[in-house]
């Protein structure tokens, strides 16, 4: 995470003013803005944390904040130590603490163990922009929180970022799901991840989502979510990404395009290729209709490439599918409140059928894609290479980016679909 000081802005300072809210040295305003009030609670923090008081969230001071940007603690067992003590000292509860620890037996903790310790506060946050180190923090906390999600990475980005993927459940039915291929549909990130904390959460403690048990859910169907395929393109929507050669050269791309807006209109990898034009389904005819548009070199949306797969983010989603094999894929875009179930003729059996389920748990409508930007998506492919169900869904209404203030509304409509995705194949 990059230091920050007074002056600074972004999704980072966001994440700063949270985590110093969520350990007691608020009330913040996570208004992005490192300012004086931010500063006093900066100070605070360090003083109490015998780090040096100068009012800079530098590495040290970010290292010291890392429990409360990912949710969780560790403390190392002393005599005497018990789980609801440790709760009550930590402001979280005994069950949290069991699930954290599934080899550790509560009646004989061994001295001197380390001990996961979930903090009282939800890992995923719903009131902040996103960036890649907020990604990565989440991914890190729920992992810590509940043991049995599986994570990893599936590949990098153009510069290098990670690629993160979670994985829940041990059933049969392989279900994919994946976020912000486009970088200004960013709230599709905390879509996904929120419902992942949400199910592991039922898990845990023997709860149900649309009256359908978590273990049900985890027995029948394995699910996979990859939340951020862009996350370059995210921090520079977002205003993490705000100098530097990458962002240079982002800014340089734009001025040749100056009908998308800067940052807001950028949907590319940081290279200006659209990830969601990269994929071996039509992908001439994609070029074809984006050319005609005017769109013929990178750009902040619509350049297909120089040909499929050559954006490193496209084509992990592309090895990984294939690795993952699954029965049915949901990519989340922004907006529209539509769902796009077919490529062309192909209809997968039961496709249409399960589109319209989801319909009526979302109010969402069923729709074909529009020929303009019917070509070489993700869905488009999965749907043509393996002939199974994958959907478009296009979260939300108004202007992208959709504001963060969308998100409960937004995450209200979609939790059935990314509930009953997994059971419907």
């Amino acid at each position: 995470m990059r230091t920050l000081r007074f002056g600074s802005t972004g999704p980072a300072v966001q994440l700063l003013q949270l985590a110093l809210d969520r350990a007691g040295f608020g009330p913040l305003e996570t208004d992005g803005i490192f300012g004086r009030a931010t500063a006093n609670a900066l100070l605070r923090f360090q003083r109490s944390h015998r780090l040096e008081a100068d009012a800079v969230a530098g590495p040290m001071t970010h290292q010291a904040l890392l429990p409360w940007y990912t949710g969780y603690l560790t403390h190392r067992i002393r005599p005497g130590d018990v789980y609801w003590q440790l709760a009550r000292r930590y402001g979280t509860t005994a069950e949290a603490i069991a699930l954290a620890n599934p080899d550790l037996r509560p009646e004989a903790l061994p001295v001197g163990a380390r001990l996961v310790v979930p903090l009282g506060f939800p890992v995923v946050p719903a009131a902040i922009d996103w960036c890649a180190d907020l990604v990565a923090c989440c991914v890190q906390g729920l992992a810590a929180r509940y043991p049995f999600i599986e994570t990893g990475q599936i590949g990098s980005s153009e510069l290098g970022r990670p690629l993160w993927r979670l994985q829940l459940g041990r059933g049969e039915n392989r279900v994919l799901y994946n976020g912000a291929h486009h970088a200004n549909e960013w709230i599709t990130t905390p879509l996904l991840l929120r419902f992942a904390e949400e199910l592991a959460a039922a898990f845990g403690g023997g709860g149900a989502l649309f009256d359908v048990s978590a273990a049900e859910i985890l027995d029948y169907a394995t699910i996979c979510l990859i939340p951020a395929v862009n996350p370059d393109g995210m921090d520079l929507v977002t205003g993490e990404l705000q100098s530097g050669a990458a962002f240079q050269r982002a800014r340089g791309i734009a001025a040749a395009y100056p009908r998308f807006p800067f940052p807001d209109g950028w949907k590319a990898n940081l290279q200006g290729v659209d990830l969601n034009l990269q994929y071996p389904a039509g992908w001439e005819q994609a070029r074809e209709n984006k050319y005609a548009l005017g769109v013929a070199s990178p750009a902040p949306a619509d350049f297909v490439g120089t040909a499929p797969l050559t954006a490193p983010e496209s084509r992990a989603m592309y090895n990984y599918t294939f690795a993952f094999d699954p029965a049915l894929t949901l990519s989340f875009h922004t907006q529209g409140e539509v769902i796009y179930w077919r490529y062309l003729d192909h209809e997968p059996e039961d496709a249409r059928q399960i589109a319209e389920a989801f319909a009526r748990l979302s109010g969402y409508a069923v729709e074909d894609a529009p020929f303009a930007s019917g070509f070489a998506g993700y869905k488009d492919w999965f749907i043509l290479a393996w002939n199974r169900p994958g959907y478009t869904v296009e979260a939300g209404l108004g202007r992208n980016p959709l504001p963060v203030s969308d998100f409960d509304g937004i995450y209200e409509k979609v939790r059935g679909i990314l509930t009953l995705g997994a059971l419907l194949t």
